[in-house]
């Protein structure tokens, strides 16, 4: 197992918006339960005037989650994105900051991205994106200097949807002699970006990380034929099964790590943050399988709160049992 020292995560930097609502309200938005769209700014505004509840606020953004996460771990993680020049982006860079993570976010001419994520009794979150400044990352802003000083490259799959800037990132990291970590992040990513996904995979990313229904989206195979599948691609491959555990293969080694059972009321976060034990795993020399159980820990933590920030006091019983 590689021993990476110090990572970077580039993604979104986003102001979470967490609501607690019903499979009825989802539904009357015309939005497929447990995914993602990319909205307006107005089309946020619209949701939340059909509810009489209020959202609680947070930063969040996939990368940026794995980010902190590895952070509040006692790893060493710079997280580069951007921001608006408002309050909300303000607060996020503040708080990445306290939390640990070196900051590298640009400033944009649109106000800083929102998610309304949108969560149901049964724990499930849906979620409408307005990606605002973070849409506007550019792939000239970026230089290997930004790479330099890092052993692996997180990329959240969301990213995509700045094809240009992604490949910029990827040329970049490559240059750097970083290794590339991609999290497919949703189904959606993968039905529409199929195409790129396959080159990727095969010519660029070597740790690769889906949940069950990502990887069915991919390959329309079982979890363990897409582990195969993947396992073809990559050095590192990871296919999560939510409260079932994770499936790993490495080379030759395959490995199935059990989750904590816990009764979740939010799964927003949930992979970021069994990322973030994952690779704090990596950065410590561990093998896969005890990674993937300091993965399952951190990931099993964050469900039982609302949003994708775990307490204070939570991380301190993790890091005292690592």
């Amino acid at each position: 197992m590689s021993n990476y020292k110090s990572v970077l995560c580039v993604g979104a930097a986003l102001n979470d918006l967490l609501l607690q609502e019903s499979d009825e309200y989802v539904a009357a938005l015309n939005k497929e339960k447990g995914g993602m769209t990319l909205v307006e700014k107005s089309d946020l505004t619209d949701a939340l005037s059909k509810t009489e509840k209020t959202a609680d606020s947070c930063p969040g953004g996939s990368a940026c989650n794995t980010a902190v996460g590895l952070a509040r771990l006692g790893g060493t993680v710079s997280f580069l994105g951007k921001r608006g020049s408002d309050q909300p982006g303000s607060e996020i860079e503040s708080q990445l900051s306290a939390w640990g993570v070196t900051p590298v976010l640009f400033k944009g001419e649109q106000p800083t991205g929102q998610v309304l994520s949108m969560i149901t009794p049964d724990a499930q979150r849906t979620m409408m994106t307005f990606l605002g400044a973070a849409a506007e990352l550019s792939a000239d802003e970026i230089t290997i200097e930004h790479f330099q000083g890092h052993d692996l490259v997180h990329i959240e799959g969301y990213l995509l949807f700045n094809t240009p800037f992604a490949e910029k990132v990827v040329e970049l990291a490559k240059q750097a002699n970083c290794k590339i970590a991609l999290d497919l992040s949703s189904f959606e990513v993968v039905n529409i970006f199929k195409a790129t996904l396959e080159t990727w995979l095969k010519d660029h990313v070597d740790i690769i990380i889906a949940n069950e229904d990502e990887a069915k989206a991919y390959t329309n195979a079982s979890p363990e034929d897409s582990l195969e599948v993947f396992a073809k691609l990559c050095d590192l491959s990871i296919v999560k099964l939510g409260a079932e555990g994770v499936l790993l293969a490495e080379g030759d080694k395959r490995e199935r790590v059990s989750s904590t059972k816990v009764n979740a009321i939010d799964t927003t976060g949930a992979g970021d943050l069994w990322a973030s034990g994952f690779f704090y795993g990596l950065t410590q020399g561990w093998d896969i399988a005890k990674s993937a159980e300091l993965g399952c820990k951190t990931g099993a933590a964050v469900v039982q709160e609302i949003g994708a920030v775990i307490p204070d006091s939570v991380w301190e019983a993790i890091n005292s049992n690592k």
